[in-house]
């Protein structure tokens, strides 16, 4: 891999998003930029000054997974099933093993599986662009470094999206929540400062990524604007090439998920004592993927558990009269119920507790608080 520095390289200097990003667009670049700050790094891929994909190791795919939700009005096949599938298959397990391509990996094969058709794909990757350079132009100091290779080049191309006025948009959006809530957190000098990079500063200073840009002479826009058409007639050739030959991202034997069905009801029960507890795992499973029982008391959980037979259920270790490894231990005494999946959701995080809640058979152990993303995960994982 050729790694180029842009200019003068160093660990650490003062850094002016909106002037490099400038730069990239008036030369046409084709790479990716990564660059790092403050123990986050961001990625820009690039080709002839287009944006093709944007993404940060802060948590990539809940941001995608909370996108792929909000799309799923659109596209109905993105149900909660289909979404921890994609997480199972490409989400690295922490920020340190995560790829810069791997959720880019994971829209791919999205498409390839018609769960969004490249439109959608297209409309997803610039809502996660805008995201993505909001956080990225705010940016005072880090180390950054140009590769002057085409990482995505074994996947398709679903766009290259217009980095000028995507710029343009998040600028506008930054100074709209700035004026809503004034902090000195953000000074404007990422927007007037000259470009870092000595090979070529702006022309004049500015308030927007058009007056960094420049000034062109007519004969070098014509010129740039002809070569330019000519580029897109042939990217659009290759990528619809591409799409036509594109077999499915297929992920490593250690990413491999089971199987998960797509048009079956799971069956979830959930015995909590607390209302705000139930009603928050009411909320989370919110899909038709789940059928979702409620039970608040401990007492008449074992009667109600056999009458709706659930796939699997949720149980609290803390509450009154019968706690969770008594009734889990009395589940597994039932004929009916010695393989369903049982998750003790609890606050105690010992080493003790657990022990105890495998000694009473459960199948997994669900740490209060939690978010939606670790519930989802952890029911999938045993369901499947």
């Amino acid at each position: 891999m050729n790694t180029i520095p842009i200019g003068s390289y160093r660990p650490v200097q003062k850094i002016y998003p909106l002037s490099l990003l400038a730069q990239f667009i008036s030369r046409a670049t084709t790479g990716c930029l990564q660059l790092s700050s403050g123990g986050s790094s961001w990625f820009v891929h690039l080709e002839q000054g287009k944006l093709v994909y944007a993404s940060d190791v802060v948590d990539p795919f809940g941001r995608l997974d909370r996108h792929l939700r909000r799309m799923s009005v659109q596209a109905p096949s993105l149900i909660s099933a289909v979404r921890v599938q994609v997480r199972l298959m490409f989400e690295m397990p922490t920020a340190e093993h995560f790829t810069q391509h791997s959720d880019y990996r994971a829209i791919c094969w999205l498409v390839e599986q018609q769960h969004l058709t490249p439109d959608q794909a297209v409309t997803l990757i610039e809502a996660l662009a805008k995201e993505v350079i909001e956080a990225f132009l705010p940016i005072q100091t880090g180390s950054y470094e140009l590769i002057e290779h085409d990482l995505l080049a074994d996947f398709p191309k679903f766009c290259q999206l217009d980095l000028r006025s995507l710029v343009e948009g998040c600028q506008n959006q930054i100074r709209r929540r700035q004026t809503a809530t004034p902090s000195p957190a953000v000074p404007p000098r990422f927007i007037t400062s000259p470009s870092p990079v000595p090979a070529s500063k702006p022309q004049a200073a500015g308030n927007s990524i058009n007056s960094l840009l420049g000034q062109r002479t007519e004969s070098q826009q014509s010129q740039n604007q002809q070569a330019r058409s000519q580029q897109s007639q042939n990217q659009q050739a290759q990528s619809q090439q591409s799409r036509s030959q594109f077999s499915p991202v297929q992920p490593t034997q250690s990413q491999q998920a089971p199987p998960l069905s797509t048009s079956k009801t799971y069956t979830i029960a959930c015995i909590d004592d607390s209302p705000t507890v139930l009603q928050a795992i009411n909320a989370f499973l919110d899909d038709k993927s789940f059928s979702v029982v409620l039970i608040s008391d401990p007492i008449k959980a074992l009667m109600q558990i056999i009458r709706s037979k659930p796939d699997l259920i949720l149980l609290d270790v803390t509450m009154p009269n019968l706690d969770g490894y008594e009734l889990c231990s009395l589940l597994r005494k039932h004929p009916s119920f010695r393989n369903t999946p049982i998750i003790m959701v609890t606050g105690n995080t010992g080493f003790i507790d657990r022990a105890k809640a495998k000694l009473v058979g459960a199948s997994g152990y669900l740490t209060k608080p939690f978010t939606q993303s670790d519930l989802i995960k952890i029911v999938f994982k045993h369901l499947s």
